[in-house]
């Protein structure tokens, strides 16, 4: 595990410069400003952590998200600037057109590199985020489209990390939830409102390491028993033992399973285990989290293309099928990494003769190799890849990315423990990387003879970045130092010195009471396998179409591999003698649903012959065996020679003889016939089968095109969307105010109309129709088209001298039914203290004028 990042310092609470905070990244995209806001407004002002928010925005658009989020929470928002400290408390979001990235709790920005369309923002966020947080790092990915987002969970839960993922149902786009949820990477799935305060839950039941302290263990009684029986539980229910894993790992992921489950202690978790068997099946899969990426640690890669693999490939004979072992495969990246870098080579330094190699990746997880074995990745790992090997070992299907059938030729994909299962020989190249940190040291030491005894002399053993060989200098030799790539050693290690795995699987962890112990032994399936390797014949399970499913016994007589690229069909790897009448016996077996027998069949054995009778039998029960066929190979004493007798008529006349060896050659003749009639049609079959591979490579690559033009527009799409719901949010700001402004207007009980720089009607109050006949069709006439019950005819010229001297003017006029009006014309002035037109208020001061009148008339009398 990498070193712990140092945590910056923060404000408004004690000092805690020593202290961490944890720090919640959240990716959103289209819709997503909807379920940011749902999120911020149900989390506390005071919750102690941090939150950056990564949305997709259009580089060209200036953010609003910043003052939107802010309506809806006390913390302090703010737009992200380059070098700029996190605190608690507050709330983070990312500027448009930058990368973000975090250092020692310091917000780095990066300009992009990636063109429009390309960029996963949220990936390469999350990722820094788990490298400097590691255990502490806390991920949500809200409302989105795509995929950003998949492999940045993928590093948070390496270092056990918090995922928590908003329910695609309440999502208005679910592309990003689902990616999440489908990875199976979401620790918690709920809605927007709810992710806080599961978050705080969490929290405080899960304790936080800080700076320098080592990964939690079992200390006391209770936690070391629960731990025992914890992995009692996941070895009765998936099969497999984690007593040699690291109690440390194996503790830290339970404490999280724990805290999402609000579990204080482990006796309550050990009983919701037995409670709950489907939760057996996620902490197995806690346990087995698959962190991959293709061409992991760089450098490492370019160590092994640049100096490993040219020497391995010059050293090699010529013709000769390499072999390749990646144990730990989990979802294939590797795998196909290691091909993708031996075709590169290959092609590079064009060794002599047809080198190839076969690479067999095995892994724990049988779901981990599923989805290997179908070799379609989501579009988000052009981040790990370079534009020109994604053109050319990828091709583009459905917003994805599967590798080109060249490269998934090369792998063969297994389950396996390479705990307890037997590993494979005769390697090349083994490569382990960071399998080995998750094991104990004693495990360590008994799995490095058996990596010593599976390679070729001079073979290459390549190890993860935080794993070494420990004191096994004498068993492998370093090739280049940070590499971690090593060299077999010429060390004379005999069998008796390897563990191999029947002997390697530890002794069982003791059984407690209140576990029910499992057998370990079946009577009749020991007897059934010794049964099968002394009585039964020899025989092997196929298809229809050949290809090898299964073999029981030795079959070495009857079977060889042939030269060349592997090849599993049973055509190809029968012996002289058997492969025409195998070709003949197990199409017809298989059409008539019968059981086809030829008899004494002469083998060539390298020199020798043995007498076979060959048995083909078409499978139709039981149902997962339909359709297949069992070809049984029995050995028969050949037939001795006759000895001469002294009846004369039991001998064939020699006449007799000759005719039949000329309808033997007849018949032979015959056959070759047909075989080479078959042998050309075969070949005008893979002629065509040529040219419609053209013409799909044509449409291909037409495809990608399209598919390209289409990323683009879905990218341009989430920015439109997130710009859209910014600008819709203002648009109901504008329509508030507007309510507030007519509201206060009218509560004034003031006429007023507001002309523009024609002198046309902008806009007016109720008030106003008093005094003009206005309805709301008038806005945009010329107010002199309107009619009046002012005697003001100088009205227009007023207005047009206010626009002039920009001086108010205010006149009191009389209205034909005798009232009277204060009339005040100003300059209208918009925010950026511009004249835009005039505003012209109409104040009834008939009483005013009548009191008026009334005084004057009472001085006046004498």
């Amino acid at each position: 595990m990498k070193d712990s990042a140092t945590p910056a310092k923060t404000d408004g609470h004690a000092p805690h410069s020593a202290e961490r905070f944890p720090i919640v990244g959240i990716g959103a995209s289209a819709g997503g400003l909807e379920a940011l806001e749902d999120f911020f407004s149900h989390t506390p002002a005071d919750s102690g952590m941090a939150f950056v928010v990564v949305q997709h925005l259009d580089p060209t658009h200036k953010g609003m998200m910043p003052e939107l989020l802010q309506r809806v929470t006390s913390m302090p928002v703010t737009q992200v600037r380059d070098r700029m400290k996190v605190k608690r408390d507050c709330i983070y979001v990312i500027p448009p057109n930058k990368d973000l990235s975090l250092l020692h709790g310091v917000l780095h920005l990066i300009d992009p590199v990636a063109p429009r369309g390309l960029r996963l923002p949220i990936d390469f966020f999350l990722r820094s985020l788990a490298d400097d947080q590691h255990e502490r790092a806390i991920a949500v990915i809200l409302s989105g489209m795509g995929s950003d987002g998949t492999l940045g969970l993928r590093a948070i839960k390496e270092f056990a990390g918090l995922v928590l993922v908003q329910n695609p149902a309440t999502a208005k786009f679910d592309g990003m939830p689902g990616s999440a949820i489908n990875a199976g990477l979401a620790d918690i799935v709920a809605e927007a409102r709810d992710l806080p305060q599961r978050i705080l839950d969490f929290l405080t039941r899960v304790p936080q390491s800080g700076p320098g302290k080592p990964a939690p263990e079992p200390e006391s009684p209770a936690q070391k028993s629960g731990l025992d029986k914890i992995v009692i539980l996941l070895r009765a229910r998936t099969g497999h033992d984690f007593s040699s894993y690291k109690k440390s790992t194996i503790y830290r992921r339970i404490e999280r399973r724990m805290g999402i489950h609000q579990l204080a202690r482990i006796t309550d978790y050990v009983r919701y285990l037995r409670e709950n068997p489907q939760e057996v099946d996620l902490l197995f899969k806690e346990l087995l989290i698959g962190v991959t990426c293709f061409f992991r640690d760089p450098d490492a890669w370019n160590a092994l293309q640049k100096i490993a693999l040219p020497q391995l490939l010059t050293g090699s004979p010529a013709s000769r099928t390499l072999r390749a072992w990646v144990a730990g495969c989990s979802t294939g990246e590797e795998a196909y990494s290691l091909a993708i870098a031996f075709r590169e080579v290959q092609e590079q330094i064009k060794p002599v003769g047809q080198l190839s190699l076969q690479i067999f990746a095995t892994d724990l997880d049988p779901t981990a190799i599923e989805t290997a074995r179908q070799g379609r990745y989501p579009a988000n790992i052009a981040a790990d890849l370079s534009p020109e090997r994604l053109n050319r070992y990828f091709v583009e299907d459905e917003g994805t990315y599967r590798v080109c059938s060249e490269i998934r030729e090369m792998v063969v994909f297994a389950p396996q423990n390479v705990i307890m299962d037997p590993p494979f020989t005769k390697l090349d190249i083994l490569c382990c990387r960071n399998l080995l940190i998750y094991l104990n040291g004693e495990l360590q030491k008994k799995l490095l003879p058996l990596f010593h005894y599976s390679l070729n002399p001079g073979g290459l053993l390549f190890l993860g970045s935080a794993e070494t060989i420990g004191n096994f200098t004498n068993l492998f030799a370093p090739l280049e130092g940070k590499s971690r790539l090593y060299r077999r050693g010429e060390h004379p290690a005999r069998a008796a010195q390897v563990d191999f795995p029947s002997r390697l699987y530890l002794t069982p962890t003791a059984m407690p009471d209140d576990v029910k112990a499992i057998p370990t032994t079946n009577i009749q399936a020991l007897t059934d396998q010794l049964l099968l390797q002394r009585v039964a014949p020899a025989a092997v399970l196929v298809n229809a179409a050949g290809d090898i499913l299964y073999i029981s016994g030795r079959t070495g007589k009857y079977l060889e591999p042939p030269s060349g690229k592997a090849n599993w069909n049973i055509h190809a790897m029968t012996r002289d003698g058997l492969r025409n009448e195998l070709t003949l016996a197990l199409p017809k077996a298989l059409r008539d649903k019968t059981t086809v027998t030829q008899r004494g069949i002469h083998v060539d054995l390298n020199g020798s012959s043995q007498t076979v009778d060959l048995s083909v039998l078409a499978i139709d029960e039981p149902e997962a065996l339909r359709g297949m066929a069992l070809i049984v190979f029995a050995d028969v004493a050949s037939p001795p020679a006759e000895l001469p007798t002294g009846n004369s008529r039991r001998t064939p006349s020699r006449g007799r003889m000759a005719e039949l060896e000329v309808a033997l050659q007849r018949a032979r003749d015959e056959i070759q016939s047909v075989r080479e009639e078959m042998q050309s049609q075969q070949e005008e079959l893979k002629s065509a089968n040529e040219e419609l591979q053209s013409t799909n490579e044509e449409l291909q690559s037409t495809n990608e095109e399209l598919t390209t033009s289409k990323e683009e527009m879905q990218s341009l799409n989430e920015e439109l969307q997130t710009v859209n719901a910014e600008l819709q949010s203002k648009v109901d700001e504008l329509s508030a105010a507007n309510s507030d402004m007519k509201n206060l207007l009218n509560s004034t009980d003031i006429a007023t109309i507001f002309l523009d720089g024609h002198l046309h009607v902008r806009r007016f109050t109720t008030q106003a129709t008093r005094i003009f006949k206005l309805i709301a069709g008038d806005i945009g006439r010329p107010l002199s088209d309107i009619v009046t019950e002012l005697q003001y005819p100088d009205l227009q010229s007023d207005a047009r001298e206010v626009l002039r001297s920009l001086v108010f003017s205010e006149k009191q006029v009389q209205t034909g039914d005798g009232r009277w009006i204060m009339v005040k014309i100003m300059p209208y002035r918009t925010l950026d203290n511009v004249i835009d037109g005039v505003v012209i208020t109409f104040t009834d001061i008939s009483v005013s004028k009548k009191l008026e009148a009334e005084l004057r008339g009472r001085q006046a009398r004498p």
